[in-house]
């Protein structure tokens, strides 16, 4: 019989199981976002948050973390004119400096973040602020899980959230979409780092690990 693979979001794929750790609290800003000439994405998040509340952004230059977060700014009819390579917050951040440089930039990001952007573009001189548009918080879970589960973890958030809930089953196994949130697993557990910095990248890995 397969393993069983829970997914730790709410977004839904066949043959995964979701495990929804946290929630996403919009946070609402009364902003002039047209005084900045470029504004930097690493999230869908926030995309949806500004977009809730400041439909301005739409006609700023925008710079994506991933193709992810890129499709997500074209499917809100913004002004995508760069995506990165990378895919990493704090590579991204080189990849930005030659393209910001005398821009006003605004990072719209989450409440906490894991990378050093803000401060890589700051020591290039890059005049970047920052707007908290979103912020993450654990919800209580009592599923009861199956032993020899793989999980998925798709961000840091995912992780604290997850152990506020459970304790490490040693026959559990994690997927991780990246080195960042790796690093937020206790040394002990055994995991695998996708290709790919991609929710369907991640299922692959945990779908060779069913057999």
């Amino acid at each position: 019989m397969p393993k069983k693979i829970y997914l730790l979001n709410n977004l839904e794929y066949d043959g995964v199981e979701n495990l929804e750790v946290f929630g996403i609290e919009y946070l609402p800003s009364k902003i002039n976002i047209n005084k900045y000439d470029a504004l930097i994405f690493t999230s869908k998040n926030a995309i949806y948050s500004i977009d809730s509340f400041n439909k301005d952004w739409r006609d700023i230059d925008s710079y994506a973390i991933a193709p992810k977060t890129a499709n997500v700014i074209e499917k809100h009819d913004g002004k995508l004119v760069f995506t990165g390579v990378s895919s990493h917050g704090d590579n991204f951040a080189q990849e930005l400096i030659p393209l910001l440089k005398d821009k006003k930039v605004l990072y719209i990001r989450a409440s906490k973040t894991v990378s050093d952007l803000t401060e890589i573009l700051k020591n290039n001189n890059v005049d970047i602020e920052e707007l908290i548009a979103y912020k993450t918080s654990c919800k209580k879970v009592d599923k009861k899980l199956e032993d020899n589960s793989i999980f998925v973890f798709t961000s840091p958030s995912s992780v604290q959230c997850f152990f506020k809930n459970y304790d490490w089953n040693e026959s559990y196994y994690a997927v991780c979409i990246g080195n960042t949130t790796a690093k937020y697993l206790p040394s002990e557990i055994k995991y695998k780092i996708s290709s790919k910095t991609s929710i369907e990248e991640c299922i692959k890995v945990a779908q060779e690990l069913q057999i």
